[in-house]
């Protein structure tokens, strides 16, 4: 019991993190959302980790199910979905540096907290956070669980690791603006920048595989 719940916990961890990638989520969020108050930015934090939860517990458990109720395979989600978060890397590679001509990136203004709100969910969590990517591997993942149905080792197991990766973005995305200061003005640019090209050869490289798999599937017919 306690293999299977560890062995569980580093499956979903080790297959999840690395495509959510926490602290470059916080760095795009925190471009997006510069002018946040400290209460507001961990407000935030809340929203994206408690929607980053629901997403990735609704792709493991039920996420192959609708798929395959409105036809759709999961290399058309990986080509569609490398198109969002390509799109969404290139926009913020591009996007203006923030300099005293009062050029800056897309943002949601601190003080309107409706639309911060509406912004966590989209496109904070849904696909910078947790995008379509972490949704294809995460249905992947839940091919592999237990044929006889859920056991309590499983289900806990499960629990643990959604946890485990929901706080590590609730962190990020709350201190980003910490991890800002002590990079300065410069270090920030260039982390910020970085991270939006890793987005973008993210949404790149999840377009080849889902365009890659259609190829194959064409070529074996």
């Amino acid at each position: 019991m306690l293999h299977d719940f560890t062995s569980t916990v580093l499956l979903l961890v080790a297959g999840l993190f690395p495509i959510i990638n926490p602290p470059g989520a916080g760095f795009i969020i925190l471009s997006l959302v510069p002018g946040g108050t400290s209460a507001q930015r961990a407000e935030l934090a809340r929203r994206v980790a408690l929607n980053s939860f629901v997403i990735l517990l609704a792709s493991l458990s039920i996420g192959a199910y609708v798929l395959a109720f409105f036809g759709i395979s999961i290399p058309v989600l990986r080509i569609a979905g490398g198109i969002v978060i390509g799109s969404a890397g290139w926009k913020l590679l591009h996007s203006p540096h923030d300099d005293k001509k009062g050029h800056e990136p897309p943002q949601v203004e601190g003080s309107d907290r409706e639309a911060l709100r509406v912004q966590a969910f989209y496109p904070l969590t849904l696909p910078i956070t947790v995008g379509p990517g972490s949704i294809a591997v995460a249905i992947a993942l839940a091919t592999g669980f237990p044929r006889e149905g859920p056991t309590l080792a499983h289900a806990s197991a499960v629990g643990t690791a959604l946890l485990i990766l929901c706080v590590s973005i609730y962190l990020c995305v709350r201190f980003a603006a910490n991890v800002e200061r002590l990079l300065g003005a410069v270090g920030s640019q260039v982390a910020m920048r970085l991270f939006a090209f890793i987005l973008f050869c993210i949404g790149v490289q999840i377009f080849w595989l889902g365009l890659s798999e259609l190829i194959a599937a064409l070529n074996a017919k």
